[in-house]
């Protein structure tokens, strides 16, 4: 690696992939190759670097100068300005959306000064498909020192003073669900990983198996040692198979240099890993679900208890944690548990990735410690609210989650101040709303998509969440009535409190958040018919200004229903009973002369 004069990190996560980084890197290479400088910068193809949006994303070192929305045709401007002349090509800079600043370097954009990355501390920096890479950035130490220097005992220890909770949604202590695992009776015992990542928006699972899934499987090697498992099962979604190869080759290189298999580094400890690629069912992100389709079962939760650490896979005892959870354990090992009590809340420690999307400046993966507040997450990493509009409010959780309003901008991001809010912490999705949302249809999209998601084995889960639908979608069509917000709340608490898994106790959350939190737009959708934010359809009303309409006859040509009728250079008018509220007229009058209310 010193040989290289430099390095050009091209970003190769799913995102950048779609927007065409391979052709940038084809270019690239090609054009290192014309100006012999082959020998001199070498290309590193790495995983997700963090801002989706901005793809395709070039980093070069010495430096770290980052490059957005890299198109072939940049590239050899890149290597003859910057790698030859040295030289920063600014076009391709980064543009703070406050200042309009272009920043140079890596550090210096919020997005990622503001960060502080341990479960994604390699992502973005190596090839993922390099074991030699991951040996350099400190794999496989934590491996080696747990087989050699500590017992069973001392690694669960660890964990447990650690202060690490799953990341997966819960946040139970990981620590503990260790123990129970490694003091339950009966052999074999498995170690699972849940990377059945089924939250819209969310890919922090995905990331780190397509960025880093030696990580992945060094911890889980680990936890095999620590509870007694002689084998392992990552459970990915069949729609992550760029993962599901990284992870395959992963599996191989680390067989072939003993980090798989017997006796492993020459104890006497033996270990392996296989892939379990799920249809992708929702529940299947629940630890019970999951457990009966890696058995091949249709995937459906069962009661607790037994828990899985007791009985999990083929009734063995069972340790199941989530991706990024495990990606925490190896850094834990080498540092001690003392170092990630530093980090975070009292409660709460460590950082947590979140999969920001929705209406903010940066899009993307930031990994930020526990504690930080909605407020950093959105305006300092996020980078703000598009155009200058207000923000309104933010779903934290998923589906599942719950909606924090503007007033709580400054609530801390960990599990118990989540929790008094009425949301969750979840997975890590975090959709952020501007003025222009309405809370009543959000709330119908998110149920929407557990109802259909619903497994159907208990009926709170299955018939509630329908009915409950069913009140949101009469809502959004100015069909609401007298007491619909108070049937909403009543079959939102029953279910939560009814329902068989988490999944579907949490499946009221949006509404029951909503409710609490804008309870004056589900009143004005019912009692007003009429939508605040102009975005339910069936409630909108367009209307011709008639002191600034100018008979230009546009309106006329693209009303798909023949609603607009006037004479050419007199007012014109709408017919409300024949406008199918498609907005073709507003988005067409050159005058602005057509108003939706």
């Amino acid at each position: 690696m010193e040989r290289f004069r430099g390095h050009v990190l091209v970003c190769a996560g799913a995102g950048c992939i779609s927007s065409g980084c391979f052709e940038v890197e084809k270019a690239l290479k090609a054009s290192l190759a014309k100006h012999n400088l082959t020998e001199e910068f070498r290309v590193v193809e790495t995983g997700c670097i963090g801002t989706c949006d901005l793809g395709p994303l070039l980093v070069v070192y010495p430096g770290g100068v980052f490059y957005q929305k890299v198109e072939p045709q940049d590239v050899e401007e890149i290597v003859t300005e910057h790698l030859i002349g040295g030289q920063v090509v600014k076009r391709l800079l980064y543009k703070d959306p406050k200042s309009g600043e272009e920043l140079e370097k890596i550090d210096q954009i919020p997005f990622y000064s503001k960060q502080l990355r341990i479960a994604l501390r390699n992502c973005g920096q190596i090839d993922p498909d390099s074991i030699e890479e991951y040996i350099d950035k400190d794999g496989y130490k934590a491996l080696e020192k747990a087989l050699k220097e500590m017992s069973p005992q001392d690694v669960i220890q660890q964990i447990k003073d650690s202060g690490l909770r799953g990341r997966g949604g819960a946040g139970f202590p990981a620590g503990l669900k260790w123990q129970f695992t490694a003091d339950a009776p009966g052999k074999p015992k498995y170690v699972v990983c849940n990377a059945d990542e089924g939250d819209p928006g969310a890919f922090m699972d995905r990331s780190i198996l397509e960025g880093d899934p030696h990580s992945v499987i060094e911890a889980m090697t680990i936890a095999g040692f620590a509870v007694g498992a002689e084998k392992g099962f990552v459970y990915v979604r069949a729609e992550y198979p760029l993962a599901v190869q990284r992870l395959t080759k992963a599996l191989e290189q680390a067989r072939q240099r003993g980090y798989l298999g017997e006796k492993i580094l020459g104890s006497d400890f033996s270990f392996d890993i296989e892939i379990r690629v799920g249809a992708g069912a929702f529940v299947c992100g629940e630890e019970t679900a999951l457990i009966a389709s890696i058995e091949g079962q249709r995937g459906e939760p069962r009661p607790k208890p037994p828990f899985p650490a007791v009985s999990g896979l083929w009734g063995c005892p069972t340790l199941i944690n989530n991706v990024e959870t495990f990606a925490n354990i190896p850094a834990i090992i080498l540092n001690g548990s003392g170092w990630l009590q530093e980090i975070g809340t009292e409660k709460s420690k460590g950082t947590k990735v979140f999969a920001i999307a929705g209406n903010v400046n940066n899009t993307g993966l930031a990994e930020v410690p526990m504690g930080t507040t909605l407020r950093e997450l959105v305006f300092d990493v996020g980078g703000g609210i598009p155009g200058g509009k207000k923000f309104k409010a933010a779903q934290t959780g998923g589906p599942s989650g719950g909606c924090i309003p503007e007033e709580f901008l400054d609530t801390p991001l960990d599990y118990e101040s989540l929790s008094k809010l009425g949301a969750i912490m979840g997975s890590g999705g975090l959709i952020v709303m501007d003025e222009d949302n309405c809370m009543v249809d959000v709330a119908r999209f998110f149920l929407e998509f557990t109802q259909d998601e619903s497994c159907g084995k208990c009926t709170p889960c299955r018939v509630g969440t329908r009915r409950m639908l069913e009140i949101l979608t009469r809502l959004t069509k100015g069909q609401g009535e007298d007491g619909d917000i108070e049937k909403l709340e009543a079959l939102g608490n029953l279910i939560k409190s009814t329902a068989l898994c988490g999944l579907g106790q949490s499946a009221p959350n949006p509404v029951l958040s909503t409710i609490k939190y804008f309870r004056d737009e589900y009143e004005a959708h019912i009692y007003e018919k009429r939508c605040p934010a102009g975005i339910c359809q069936s409630l909108l009303r367009y209307e011709i200004v008639a002191e600034l309409c100018q008979g230009c006859g546009l309106c006329v040509r693209v009303c798909p229903t023949k609603a607009i009728s006037g004479q050419r250079r007199e007012v014109h008018v709408i017919d409300q009973e024949l406008c199918s509220k498609c907005g073709n007229c507003l988005s067409k009058c050159p005058f602005g002369a057509i108003r939706k209310y």
